[in-house]
């Protein structure tokens, strides 16, 4: 089951504070924990504007009939 866009967004709202906290914490010093948290940031940034884009499209579509051309 694919998540919707809001889902998504609130997952990469806790990546995002998780990398804060690990800041504040002194956890920022463990390259590697660090790094695998950027990569699951990045993988959830592009994942969620592909979601999003495609949820837009499809009301789009809904509304207005298939865009072609």
């Amino acid at each position: 089951m694919q998540m919707l866009a809001i889902e998504m967004k609130f997952r990469l709202k806790e990546l995002r504070a998780e990398r804060l906290l690990a800041s504040v914490e002194g956890v920022a010093e463990n390259s590697t924990y660090m790094a695998d948290l950027d990569e699951e940031i990045a993988e959830a940034t592009q994942a969620y504007v592909a979601v999003a884009v495609t949820e837009i499209a499809t009301l789009r579509a809904e509304l207005f009939g298939p865009q072609v051309g």
